[in-house]
């Protein structure tokens, strides 16, 4: 899509419009609109096919991943509209779970969906708008790491594989269920700490996996990332699908573009593609000063929410350690 847009990379001057704060220079997770000294407006949106066979999950897991980007950008979210497309013989009830999955989840975070859009389509498609209040000198964007910063991550990877041995018949019940747990999971609460640690940068980890989605905050600035192989945080069975050869389409693609920004020394090649394997509703990918993560690991309120994966160094690559 980045190819797509580029010939129009230029349509719109950015110092034609002062008040939008992200959106139109750097790549970043949702586009923000300066309201006054006090307030932001951020506005993003997303959909995907269905990743796995429940209706309800499927909702919740659209709408857990379109709230995403709010929370990686530092804000609070308050309002959604429905984006929708379903094929005109899918039974009603099927359409209503998917719709309920994504209402019930936006209402755990505090949202309203009020109304949207639906057409009809060959294939399922669902996801929201969603709009959420900031502090404008709180937004956090992709760019703005710092040579030393600690790398943090909010949830475990590997739904792009366990999903793709899903639809391969090769996945153990337990293993599917965990993954879509950690996909339903909202990352409020990773957002909140993250904006707490005064975190230098952020985004979520969505389809360009780790590695795309770290080298956007890498290259943006101007820095280079180390990650620590063994303290990467992978959800039950997704290594073993990885070295049988349960690889998502969307890995090799992004292995393709990303692959000359990263050394992986002697990582073996299936646990290479983990680092490629697109997410969905992945964690929060953080970039916090040393001294923010040494004074909230000693409280414990990192707990649970996020574990240390790496760090920012002056070499403009992706290093595996």
């Amino acid at each position: 899509m980045a190819q797509v847009l580029q010939p129009l990379a230029n349509f719109y001057q950015p110092l034609d419009y002062p008040d939008l704060i992200a959106g139109l220079e750097q790549p970043d997770d949702a586009a923000v609109w300066r309201l006054d000294d006090d307030r932001a407006l951020v506005v993003t949106t997303d959909f995907f096919t269905p990743v796995v066979d429940d209706p309800y999950d499927y909702g919740a897991i659209a709408a857990a991943n379109s709230l995403s980007d709010i929370y990686a950008m530092g804000a609070k979210p308050f309002l959604a509209l429905n984006i929708a497309a379903f094929p005109n013989d899918l039974p009603k009830d099927i359409v209503s779970e998917v719709l309920r999955g994504g209402m019930e989840k936006a209402r755990e975070a505090g949202v309203v969906i009020a109304g949207g859009h639906t057409i009809q389509d060959k294939e399922p498609k669902y996801g929201l708008v969603v709009i959420g209040f900031a502090q404008p000198e709180k937004i956090l964007k992709k760019s703005g790491m710092q040579v030393g910063d600690v790398l943090l991550l909010s949830k475990p990877l590997g739904t792009g594989v366990i999903t793709t041995a899903l639809k391969q018949g090769k996945a153990k019940i337990d293993d599917v269920k965990a993954a879509v747990q950690s996909m339903k999971k909202l990352n409020a609460e990773a957002g909140q700490l993250a904006l707490d640690m005064n975190a230098h940068a952020a985004t979520d980890i969505t389809g360009f996996g780790l590695i795309g989605h770290g080298w956007e905050m890498a290259n943006a600035s101007g820095c280079g990332l180390e990650l620590e192989l063994k303290s990467l945080p992978f959800l039950p069975g997704a290594q073993e699908y990885a070295r049988q050869g349960a690889i998502a389409g969307g890995a090799f693609d992004n292995q393709a573009f990303y692959q000359f920004h990263v050394d992986f020394g002697d990582v073996p090649e299936y646990l290479q593609m983990l680092f490629f394997d697109p997410q969905t509703s992945g964690g929060i990918l953080a970039s916090v000063s040393e001294e923010e993560y040494i004074r909230f690991e000693k409280s414990s309120r990192l707990n649970g929410i996020f574990t240390k994966i790496g760090r920012v160094t002056p070499l403009t690559l992706i290093k595996i350690a």
